[in-house]
């Protein structure tokens, strides 16, 4: 009993340490969850992206390391950030969940898919099968902007910013890499328009603009606290 009281307090102490976490949690249900009824209900998207551009694009299925890569690249980050540093963490949280919700509503009012993909057997080697196995179990329908590019984006804008990383040559040159490989990878394995990347592209700079530029983060904290003060100086006097 002693020692469930203890990890019980433990927790509750490492929860609270990081409460901020909580958050990106619940966004993370609301998230998949928007994105569930989507990829259920929009089976035969009503508007199909595909532009000339698309058509001089080759097919490379070793692409899919970066692709796959992403999810690592991502969560990765916003976990390292939240441990370390909370104010990259709040920039980077408030990067990815305006684009990501953006584009839940792009989806909802402008149901889009693609018909880029090349018909696979999977017998064609290693690669081929896997990204097989990505088009078996993830839909070609609401693509635009892609969130693939649009928070490769967030995560490296988030390195590159870091007061922290910033002495780590070697992970400001490796994000940087992986981030280009990853928007190259959106359309080397025909899951993107070269449409559905140059909104993300477009969206993503808008966002580094207001975020990490303009700083609207610590404008927010800085209000805040003006006010609070405010209130404080009325309630004395």
């Amino acid at each position: 009993m002693k020692v469930i009281k203890n990890l019980y307090f433990k927790v509750n102490d490492f929860v609270h340490a990081h409460k901020e976490g909580v958050p990106f949690l619940v966004y993370t249900v609301f998230y998949l969850t928007w994105f569930s009824i989507l990829e259920n209900n929009v089976t035969f998207p009503k508007y199909l992206i595909h532009i000339e551009a698309d058509n001089h694009i080759p097919f490379l299925p070793a692409f899919i390391i970066p692709y796959e890569i992403w999810f690592v690249y991502v969560l990765g980050t916003i976990l390292f950030f939240l441990f370390t540093s909370k104010n990259d963490y709040w920039k980077l949280f408030l990067f990815l969940v305006t684009g990501m919700t953006l584009f839940l509503i792009i989806s909802t009012i402008w149901p889009n898919g693609q018909d880029l993909r090349p018909g696979l057997k999977g017998t064609e080697g290693f690669f081929e099968a896997w990204v097989l196995h990505l088009y078996q179990t993830d839909t070609p329908t609401n693509i635009c902007p892609s969130i693939h590019v649009y928070n490769s984006l967030g995560v490296e804008f988030a390195i590159a910013r870091s007061e922290k990383l910033k002495k780590y040559k070697w992970i400001q040159i490796s994000s940087f890499i992986l981030c280009v490989l990853i928007i190259l990878s959106t359309m080397f394995l025909k899951q993107h328009s070269v449409f559905d990347v140059a909104t993300a592209l477009v969206l993503g700079i808008l966002m580094y603009y207001l975020i990490y530029y303009l700083d609207i983060v610590q404008a927010f904290r800085t209000s805040k606290a003006k006010r609070q003060a405010e209130k404080e100086y009325v309630r004395k006097n």
